[in-house]
Formats: C-alpha cells, structure tokens, sequence
C-alpha cells in the first residue's frame, strides 16, 4: 500500500511517499482503509524527532475511512462500516491502511458527517471534551480562556466549554488577521495573546513559554490551568508550587497519546461523544483538504503558523 514514511529526522521535505506491508489488526483491533488523515502539529513533532519513534515511521493520529478487518474479539463493529478514529498511539494514519484499537474508534453509521470532516474530530474535538470536563472539571458558568484559539485545537474548545455549560468565554490569538477566525468558532471575545486580561476559571494553554507564565497570572482562585502543548517552542517554564498553594490555583497536564494509550475506553467515549456534537450542529469544524501526496506542504502550512482550523488529507475515495 501507500504511505508517508518518515525515514530520518528533519524538515517537512524528508516526508516520502513509499510502497510499505499492508497492517493486520492484532487481538482488539481494527484496520481501517483509510479515505482521509488529520494533519496534526503532533505529527510534526515526530518528524522533527522530538517524540520517540522507530523509523523509518508513518505518521498520522487520525482518519476517517470504513473498516476493512476486525481482530479477533472485536465487538460492536462490522466490515465496511464507515467510521472515525484515533491512531495516535502507534500512529500510521498517512497510509492506505491504517491500525488501532477498536475502543478508538467511532462509528459514523446514520450520521450527517462527510468523511472528510470526520476526519478533523478524533483528535481535536475529543481531546477538547477531555481537556474540560474530565481534567478541568468545569462547572455551569464557569469562565474559560484558550490560547491559540483559531487553531485545530482551540477552534474546538471554545465551542466545548459552550456545550459542557460555561460562561463567558474568551480565546487569544497570535495577530489581528486570525481574530475574525476564530470569533467564529463560539468565542465571546477574542484578543491578541498579549492583551488578555481578567481572571478566569479555566485556561488552557497550548503555546508555553511567556503565554504559560502569564496564564497562571490570570486564574482566579481556584482556578484551573491546563497545560497541552509548546507550539512556541520555547524553554519549559516552572510552576512555583508555594504560589499555588498560596493563591488555591492547580495547574494540570494533558497528553492525549499518553492517555489513549492508557485510558482507550475513556478516549473513546469522548470521541463518540465528539462526532456526536458535531453530526448534531453543536460543533463546528473547519477543514481544508489537500492530497496525502501533499502531506508536507500540510506540515509547511502548520508550521507557519498562519492555519486556521484543520487541515486533511485525501488518502483514498
């Protein structure tokens, strides 16, 4: 079959497309022929090789597509259903084929979704129903803020926090151009990340560096941050633990690979309650399509920084 094969560390031209073996699901599992894959800032990070992969390795931790075998003690899925899932754990979503465990993967049957927007769900859109209800812990009312809120991650967020029952809800964007994009997305207000201000409930952080910094600077007591990316790049920040103890505020980490790989019945009950919301009209997904041929180009424009919502993959009809 086809896939995008990393085969050395390095910028996005060191993508090729290869010939590779075709997957078989293991006990558990499922492969699905994949119609499209999420392009994601995770897969990035493998290819820079700042995450711990084999290579020569094929990214992807998402797609869409129907399923095309089950594993021995596979329930509650058949052949040729069409469905959504997370591949994040072993990756292999920029492939033809692709594996992972049935428990992460969602059923799409009598649904109004595309397979194209399905694919831009199991990742972003289930890790913001996770990041708030099961790691925040938020409560009806409550205020949220969410950098990088145009983003594939924070376009979804924002639209979280409104369907788990919050109050005002603001995000923060890198520059003016991408404040009308992300207003769409259910914010109440949106800033430049430097004039955020207020206290809040929830803060969700996926930038680091200063924005972390100052994000723990705008919580309220009691109030919660939560920590799920570096896209800045920059050096790790620390957390006094005698601030917090002073000023009743907790910072907490979310890893959606970390927890998939541990908690796959959770991961999936928030992905079907994702694909769910967004079949229903309460999420809204953004997508731009490109070929899988492409998939460097994808990983050019996410590392400029200048996307709005999601980019996907077309793998296969």
């Amino acid at each position: 079959m086809k896939a995008i094969t990393i085969p050395a560390f390095g910028g996005a031209d060191v993508l090729r497309l290869d010939e590779v073996k075709v997957p078989e699901p293991g006990p558990g599992q499922v492969s699905i022929d994949v119609a499209y894959a999420g392009a994601n800032f995770a897969e990035i990070l493998y290819r820079q090789g700042l995450a711990d992969v084999p290579l020569p390795f094929v990214p992807g931790i998402e797609v869409s597509g129907h399923v095309r075998a089950l594993g021995p003690g596979v329930e509650g899925l058949r052949v040729g259903q069409p469905v959504a899932a997370l591949t994040i754990v072993d990756g292999g979503g920029y492939a033809e084929v692709a594996v992972t465990a049935a428990d992460l993967v969602a059923p799409l049957d009598g649904l109004a979704l595309e397979l194209d927007v399905a694919a831009a769900l199991p990742s972003n859109s289930t890790t913001a129903f996770l990041v708030l209800d099961r790691v925040a812990r938020i409560e009806p009312g409550e205020s949220v803020l969410v950098h990088a809120a145009a983003g594939g991650v924070g376009s979804q967020l924002g639209q979280a926090a409104r369907l788990l029952g919050a109050g005002r809800v603001v995000g923060t964007v890198g520059g003016p151009a991408k404040v009308e994009a992300a207003r769409a997305f259910g914010y109440d207000e949106v800033v430049l990340r430097a004039a955020a201000s207020g206290w809040f409930d929830v803060v969700v952080d996926m930038v680091g560096g200063a924005t972390r910094r100052d994000s723990l600077d705008l919580l309220a007591p009691m109030g919660r941050l939560v920590v799920m990316g570096n896209a800045s790049g920059a050096e790790d920040v620390g957390m006094p633990a005698n601030e917090l103890w002073l000023t009743n505020k907790t910072v907490s980490g979310f890893n959606l690979a970390a927890f998939a790989a541990t908690h796959p019945e959770a991961v999936g009950q928030a992905l079907r309650r994702a694909v769910n919301a967004a079949a229903g009209g309460g999420l809204r997904v953004q997508i731009d399509r490109l070929p899988l041929t492409q998939a460097a180009e994808a990983h050019r424009r996410i590392e400029s920084g200048g996307t709005t919502g999601k980019l996907v993959l077309k793998v296969q009809h």
